[in-house]
């Protein structure tokens, strides 16, 4: 019989600038060896947590906390932080806030040189965990110049090096490209069977977990435990959509067709689901389908026209690469880790400039035009977060740009507060920022441009870090925007987002535009899946295992239900 390894029992804590517990009660027991899997929409105490498994709660974060929590039979209020990290080790959505070390050898070493371990029996254990995590042939390039896979691997590497019993996963598929999450969760599968070490993972991307097998899937709420399950009995209900936790896509698909999911079907994965039942309804469904209306041509908003960029003569990052976007248009720009993606929002924006080629925006070239005044029409909103916040409290952060342009104070309130209620903030107006977590740090970003009313929006990875609720107001906000004729860009890792609300994607691979063209023609290109480390969107999966004769108007008919279904 296997032990615990964690027990909380009537355990709540409660931060010291707040006024209300974050986690009530909390009655939990998970087992040496388990692979677990934790959900939850944005706030609602996963994070919390994982901070009291990992000791940054009380060492890092004030909270006063009641009740019993223990790692392996010890009450953890007793253990010092680095007794903790002895056993738990911790793995962040962010690897560059982890890295320490010059080298990747320097980085996975640190926790072996805190503990005094002989030279040649770090190095030995190096070499073991870095080629466990397939990083060895990196151990002497800085971390800083990996792809967003290849650091994740690094801090995976860093954090089994001493050998801990406990590996906990804060949000690691946030920043990867899909085939690279794929991986990542492959990796970790590999890890925990090799090792028999206890799993922890806390994400949204739940169809993208349950790629490998999960033995518990934990669904939170406001600070209480809702469901501790497995994955196929949890899919058979309808706990995860009243908790605002987006579904599996072919899940969704099968409840559009009329199909009752049920535990025996083995739902965790499309791969094994059992849809013998389904098949006529789905097929039912799929030749159910309305054409839709063609979109009026515009006329171009923003042109790029071979474009090239490179930092160094050495390394060449955007090799002439041409695209034209419509006003009105809503776009993904999708590919790999290290495609070139980011900088051409930055080339954009005015923060580089081309090395070759010409931007157009509105017919005129840009090339003489300052970031201030390209500011006046395109705004951008960063991946990370930290990168655009300049002030303390969330309300002053949103305003900023008001106040920067001369807006009378009523009006910044009404704009302020308006954009704040949209994007899930308006209870949070009067906090200090620092109180808030990654993705709501990510909403206070996205609404301090919203704000300023952009004619061209570029978001990188907007929806990263994001729960399904909040992922849903901000996306249909941006649609009432796209609507209103505010052209959309979306640097995106997120495959369903980039099907359900882009009019087409632009692929990059290598620095080159690939393809652009409909979501939907991409997803279902093996070649350019391949070429841009893209991933198979299950839908088509499961198009071909109820073998209908066009997955890509079973992917089309998806789309027009889905988009009736958000009216």
């Amino acid at each position: 019989m296997k032990k615990p390894i964690l027990e909380f029992k009537d355990f709540s804590v409660q931060y010291i600038v707040q006024a209300r517990p974050t986690l009530k009660n909390i009655n939990l027991t998970i087992y040496e060896g388990e692979k677990v899997l934790i959900v939850g929409p944005s706030g609602c105490g996963k994070s919390t947590l994982s901070n009291c498994i990992n000791g940054l709660i009380p060492f890092s974060y004030k909270a006063e906390t009641t009740g019993s929590l223990k790692i392996k039979g010890k009450e953890a209020n007793e253990l010092s932080i680095f007794e903790i990290s002895t056993m738990v080790g911790t793995v962040l959505q962010d690897p560059d806030s982890q890295f320490i070390g010059l080298t990747v050898g320097e980085d996975i070493a640190f926790k072996l040189e805190n503990c005094c371990v002989m030279q040649k029996d770090m190095k030995d254990k190096v070499e073991y965990v870095a080629k466990l995590v397939d990083i060895n042939s990196h151990l002497y390039s800085s971390p800083h110049n990996l792809s967003g896979g290849q650091k994740q691997r690094v801090t995976l590497a860093g954090a089994i090096v001493d050998d801990v019993d406990i590996l906990l996963f804060d949000e690691p598929l946030a920043s990867l490209d899909p085939a690279s999450g794929k991986t990542s969760i492959e990796l970790i599968d590999k890890i925990q069977k090799e090792t028999n070490k206890t799993v922890l993972i806390i994400e949204h991307r739940l169809e993208d977990v349950l790629h490998c097998d999960i033995d518990r899937i934990i669904v939170m709420n406001d600070g209480v435990i809702i469901e501790d399950t497995t994955p196929n009995k949890l899919l058979a209900s309808n706990i995860l959509i009243k908790n605002g936790i987006r579904e599996p896509l072919y899940i969704t698909a099968l409840k559009y067709a009329g199909c009752h999911i049920t535990e025996e079907m083995n739902a965790k994965n499309v791969e094994i689901i059992d849809i013998n039942e389904c098949k006529e309804k789905l097929n039912s469904w799929y030749l159910n389908s309305v054409d839709e209306k063609k979109r009026e041509k515009n006329k171009s908003i923003l042109e790029l026209q071979n474009v090239s960029f490179q930092y160094n003569e050495e390394k060449q990052i955007l090799k002439d690469v041409s695209f034209n976007i419509l006003k009105g248009d809503m776009v993904s720009i999708v590919g790999k880790n290290g495609a070139g993606k980011s900088t051409i929002s930055k080339l954009i924006c005015g923060f580089y400039k081309p090395t070759g080629g010409k931007i157009f925006f509105d017919g005129e070239d840009i090339e003489k035009r300052t970031i201030k005044e390209r500011a006046e029409k395109i705004g951008m909103v960063m991946q990370n977060p930290n990168q655009m916040i300049s002030k303390t409290m969330i309300f002053d952060e949103v305003a900023l740009g008001l106040k920067v342009r001369g807006i009378d104070k009523e009006e910044i309130e009404e704009r302020v507060y308006k954009t704040l209620k949209i994007c899930g903030l308006y209870e949070y107006r009067n906090w200090p920022i620092s109180a808030l977590s990654f993705g709501q740090k990510k909403r206070v970003t996205i609404a301090s441009i919203l704000v300023l009313n952009p004619e061209i929006i570029i978001l990188d990875e907007p929806t990263a870090g994001q729960d399904f609720k909040h992922y849903n107001e901000i996306m249909e906000f941006l649609l009432e925007l796209n609507k209103k004729g505010v052209t959309i860009i979306m640097i995106t890792h997120d495959m369903h987002l980039m099907l359900e609300y882009s009019n087409k994607a632009i692929v990059l691979s290598q620095g080159e535009k690939i393809a652009d063209d409909l979501s939907m023609n991409i997803l279902t290109d093996d070649r350019i899946i391949k070429v841009a480390n893209l991933k198979e969107t299950s839908l088509q999966k499961l198009a071909l295992k109820s073998h209908i004769d066009n997955p890509k108007k079973f992917i089309e008919r998806f789309i027009e239900e889905d988009r009736g279904g958000r009216k």
